[in-house]
């Protein structure tokens, strides 16, 4: 039995306040006896102020093998943690960052991804990420997403195909920008967040681990809503439209290989029926 918890929590440019945060988080996980923790995307500097296009407005940009990586690492100790961060540009990127993410645990850096699917105007603040790998862990194998990433079935899929059992999205998601909903919980994009979280734990019959921001950033209203989600598509705990931590525990093998083993998506699948679909 695992316990997995996913946190709902804003996040800011300075460095050292987020790490408080994270350090209260990580106690928190701990004391409700979590084996892991999600962060939100671009928990470590927080994420953009607008999806529209401020090339100017970029979080700080950290080393992937550098001391905050390794200062999350140290915090983690016996849990595995993934956060989102803004990760330096490269050659192959002529220096743009990239929106990234990371699992750490005591023992170092367990797994990367870098953010493939960009919304909007993220283009122009980021560089993108080309490929999604499951990697192991002490949690099992496991992948890695970052927010809009989930709206792409092919995404999810590509990781539960690589073994995957877990995968942990991470997301700086907000509500609807043109004729939001009184109430947050009613915003279409609210129930859009949570729509894509159940449909790709359910397709992939895997557990869904889903943080994201919470509160004001910028000129965005974030819609929390952190959960952990069955094999079956069934939310198992989550914060809602506020700020906390959804915290569940599953045997994560018996869940998916009950899940699978009559109705085994993975196992169906009838590939060369999808060949006429265009890349």
């Amino acid at each position: 039995m695992l316990t997995f918890a996913a946190a709902a929590e804003g996040f800011v440019r300075d460095l050292d306040e987020d790490f408080r945060r994270i350090e209260t988080l990580i106690g928190r996980a701990r004391a409700a006896g979590a084996d892991l923790l999600a962060l939100p995307e671009a928990a470590l500097g927080g994420y953009l102020s607008s999806l529209h296009g401020d090339p100017d407005d970029v979080p700080p940009q950290l080393d992937p093998d550098g001391l905050e990586i390794a200062r999350l690492a140290a915090l983690a100790g016996d849990l595995v943690v993934t956060a989102g961060y803004c990760e330096r540009g490269d050659a192959a990127s002529d220096g743009r960052p990239y929106n990234s993410a990371v699992a750490v645990h005591g023992d170092g850096v367990l797994g990367r991804h870098r953010k493939v699917h960009q919304p909007l105007d993220e283009n122009n603040s980021y560089a993108a990420g080309d490929r999604f790998a499951a990697f192991d862990s002490p949690v099992g194998r496991m992948g890695m997403m970052i927010c809009y990433d989930k709206a792409f079935p092919e995404a999810a899929r590509a990781l539960a195909v690589d073994g995957a059992r877990v995968v942990v999205c991470m997301s700086a998601w907000p509500a609807s920008r043109t004729n939001r909903a009184p109430v947050l919980a009613d915003d279409r994009w609210t129930r859009r967040f949570d729509l894509f979280d159940r449909a790709r734990a359910l397709e992939n019959q895997i557990v869904w681990v889903s943080a994201n921001q919470a509160g004001e950033f910028g000129s965005m209203q974030l819609v929390a809503s952190a959960k952990v989600v069955d094999p079956g598509g069934e939310v198992l705990d989550t914060t809602g439209t506020r700020a906390g931590l959804a915290v569940a525990s599953i045997d994560v093998d018996d869940a998916v290989d009950s899940a699978r083993r009559f109705m085994g998506h993975l196992r169906d699948r009838r590939q060369a029926s999808y060949a006429s679909v265009p890349a």
